[in-house]
C-alpha cells in the first residue's frame, strides 16, 4: 500500500511518511483554471496519465468493496481508502464540463528528457483533453468506473459519494455517445498506452455502474446488443489496464452467484460461462490450462511489465474462489473435469508466493520485502537523494550510478522475470525494473484476498 504514498502528487501534508518525498505539481492545471495538483505519477517517471490512473483506482476500490474487512484487520483500509480518494479527487477535477474530460498532465517528451526529483520538477506541464471533437471513449468510460465504484465505498459520506456517481453518470454517457479511441484521436498517447478497443472500457463501466446505481438500463445495455458486439463471450482474455473484459466477466457473475437469481437472463450467463473459462485456463492442471506461463507456473504474457498478467489473474480467482464459496458452489467445471473453490486459492497464492520470493531467483518482486528485492528500481525519486541539488539535465548521473537507490521505493511491485525466469536488477532496465502504480493495485487486490478465507459480501450496497 506504501508505493500509494510513494506515487502522490500535489500538497502532501501530514500524510507524508517518506522523508524523501515532498509536495510536488502545485500548479499541475493552472492554465485551464483547474487544480489537477493532486493524482499519482505513473510509474517511475513524472507523467500522470489519465487512462491507468482511472484502472488503478477501479481496481483499489474493487478491493476495498470485496476485502475491505480484511484490509481493516491488517490496518490498511484508512490508507487504502485515503489513496483512492487521492485519485478520484483529481479524476472529478479532471472533468470540469459534461463532455470534457482531462486524460494527461504533462508531455512524455520534456518528462522523460529529465531524470529529477518531482519535487524540484519545473518543466512546462502541458494538459491533454478529450472532448466531443476528439473523443476517448476508453479512458472516459474507465474513468466512469472508477467513479462509480469509488461511489459504493464512500458510500457513507453522501454527498461525495453523490458527487462521484453525478460525474461518473455524466462521463459514461460522453463515453457511449461520441465514440472513438483515445490513441488514435490524440496519436501521441499512443507511444505509452495504446488503447487496443474500448468496448471493454464500456462494458466494464455499465456493469459498475449497474452496481452502484441498480439502475437495469445498465444491465440492459452490458447483456443486449453492446454484450453481443463487444463482450467476445466464450474466448478468455488477459485482464489488464488495457483489457478489462475478463474483469468485467468476474463482476457480471458476481450477480449470478449472489441476488441475481434470473438464471434465464441469457447475457448475463454469458458472462459468467466466459469467466468460467478464464478461470479453467488459470488452474495449472486443468485440460484448458494455459501454456503462458514459466517453468516455475508464474503466468507469463508479455516482456515488459511481466507482473501485471499472473497479478491481475490471480486478484481474479481469488474473488471468483470466494464467490464459489460464499453461494455454495461447489465445483467448476473445465472440459469435464471438476475442480474446487480452493483449486483457484491454491492458484491464487502460487503467484503471490511467486512474487514474494518462492521463485527461481529467489528474489522477492515487492520491493521492501524479504531480504532480497530489487535495489536499482527504475524510478526518479527513489534513485536521488532528497538533498541532491540535480534537475532535469544534470540529474542523469544518478540514472548512470552503480550503488543502490539511495531511497526504498517500499511497496513497488517491478516488471518481473523473463520467460526464463532471469532477471536484470538494473536501473536503466526499465522492462523489468520499473514499478507502476496499477501494479499496486492489482497486488493490493490479491494480498488482501489472501489475508484470510472469507465470505464474500453479498452485495456492495
Amino acid at each position: 500500500m506504501q508505493f500509494f504514498d510513494i506515487q502522490k502528487s500535489g500538497e502532501l501534508g501530514y500524510s507524508n511518511r517518506f522523508s524523501w518525498r515532498g509536495d510536488s505539481a502545485l500548479t499541475d492545471g493552472s492554465q485551464a483554471k483547474l487544480d489537477l495538483s493532486k493524482g499519482m505519477y505513473d510509474a517511475g517517471d513524472l507523467m500522470k496519465f489519465g487512462f491507468p490512473m482511472a484502472f488503478t483506482a477501479t481496481i483499489l476500490s474493487w478491493a476495498i468493496l470485496e476485502y475491505g474487512d480484511q484490509m481493516a484487520m491488517v490496518n490498511q483500509l484508512d490508507p487504502a481508502q485515503d489513496s483512492l480518494k487521492w485519485i478520484t479527487d483529481y479524476l472529478i477535477n479532471a472533468h470540469p464540463e459534461e463532455n470534457v474530460l482531462y486524460v494527461q498532465v504533462g508531455d512524455p517528451e520534456i518528462d522523460h528528457g529529465c531524470w529529477e526529483r518531482p519535487e524540484v520538477m519545473s518543466e512546462n506541464r502541458p494538459l491533454t483533453q478529450i472532448n466531443k471533437s476528439s473523443p476517448g471513449t476508453e479512458v472516459a468510460a474507465e474513468t466512469a468506473a472508477a467513479l462509480a465504484s469509488a461511489s459504493l465505498v464512500f458510500k457513507s459520506d453522501f454527498r461525495y459519494s453523490s458527487t462521484l456517481l453525478r460525474h461518473a453518470k455524466e462521463l459514461f454517457t460522453f463515453a457511449d455517445k461520441y465514440r472513438g479511441s483515445y490513441s488514435e484521436t490524440i496519436p501521441e498517447v499512443a507511444t505509452y498506452y495504446k488503447s487496443t478497443g474500448y468496448g471493454d472500457e464500456l462494458l466494464w463501466a455499465a456493469s459498475w455502474l449497474y452496481h452502484a446505481t441498480g439502475d437495469k438500463s445498465y444491465l440492459q445495455y452490458v447483456t443486449g446488443k453492446n454484450g453481443e458486439v463487444f463482450a467476445q463471450w466464450g474466448s478468455p482474455a488477459w485482464f489488464s489496464w488495457d483489457n478489462k473484459l475478463a474483469g468485467t466477466q468476474v463482476l457480471l457473475s458476481r450477480l449470478t452467484f449472489f441476488g441475481n437469481k434470473d438464471t434465464t437472463n441469457l447475457g448475463l450467463q454469458n458472462y459468467r460461462k466466459t469467466a468460467e473459462a478464464v478461470m479453467c485456463s488459470l488452474i495449472p492442471d486443468s485440460p484448458m490450462a494455459t501454456e503462458s506461463r514459466t517453468d516455475s507456473g508464474l503466468i507469463w504474457v508479455s516482456e515488459w511489465n511481466a507482473l501485471q498478467h499472473p497479478v491481475a489473474s490471480a486478484f481474479l480467482a481469488s474473488l471468483y474462489s470466494d464467490y464459489m464459496l460464499s453461494s455454495g458452489t461447489a465445483k467448476l467445471s473445465c472440459n469435464g473435469y471438476s475442480y474446487k473453490p480452493s483449486d483457484l486459492r491454491t492458484f491464487a497464492k502460487s503467484q503471490a508466493d511467486y512474487v514474494l520470493g518462492n521463485n527461481p531467483m529467489k528474489m522477492s518482486f515487492l520491493v521492501g520485502y524479504g531480504e532480497n528485492y530489487p535495489q536499482y528500481v527504475h524510478h526518479r525519486g527513489a534513485s536521488i537523494p532528497a538533498d541532491a541539488k540535480t534537475g532535469c539535465k544534470d540529474g542523469w548521473t544518478w540514472l548512470e550510478r552503480k550503488e543502490p537507490n539511495p531511497n526504498v521505493a517500499t511497496g513497488a511491485l517491478v516488471g518481473g522475470p523473463f520467460l526464463n525466469e532471469t532477471f536484470v536488477d538494473d536501473r536503466n532496465n526499465s522492462m523489468q525494473a520499473e514499478p507502476t502504480t496499477y501494479n499496486s493495485a492489482v497486488i493490493v487486490g490479491l494480498l488482501s484476498g489472501l489475508v484470510t478465507t472469507s465470505s464474500a459480501v453479498q452485495s456492495f450496497t
